[in-house]
């Protein structure tokens, strides 16, 4: 029975300690998201009818993928973005295509390696986004 009862206290023991030292992937996912998001570059958007670069930025490990929010009130403000990984072309990613982006944070670029160089390249959804404050994280 005593046998029986360390064992036992053993393996609680392993768990505790096991489930201490790990947090649930949903935290671990938001808590990297709040490192990337803490260190955005805030950049403004001034209409123009060809597209706008911005940058050179290089990645870092803070953040897996390039991101980018408006900072806006006015409803139904967009942005189309994509992101030209220049020291290799000069053409946008995802077969040179943009996407288009509101408030909430959206992804640019997925899985993008430390160190690489890119321009963010902006334009308007249309034109009700003449002025437009805006971040980007990566």
């Amino acid at each position: 029975m005593i046998r029986s009862r360390t064992f036992a206290s053993a393996l609680f023991t392993a768990a505790a300690l096991l489930g201490a030292a790990v947090a649930p992937a949903s935290a671990q996912t938001s808590a990297a998201a709040v490192s990337c998001y803490r260190g955005a570059k805030p950049l403004t958007y001034h209409y123009q009818p060809a597209a706008k670069e911005y940058g050179t930025y290089t990645t870092s490990s803070r953040c897996n993928d390039i991101n980018i929010r408006l900072i806006t009130d006015e409803p139904g403000v967009y942005l189309d973005a994509c992101v030209v990984f220049v020291d290799h072309t000069s053409k946008c990613n995802n077969g040179d295509a943009y996407t288009t982006h509101g408030t909430e944070w959206g992804t640019v670029a997925t899985d993008v390696k430390d160190g690489t160089h890119f321009v963010l390249r902006v334009h308007a959804y249309d034109t009700d986004a003449q002025n437009v404050s805006f971040q980007i994280a990566y």
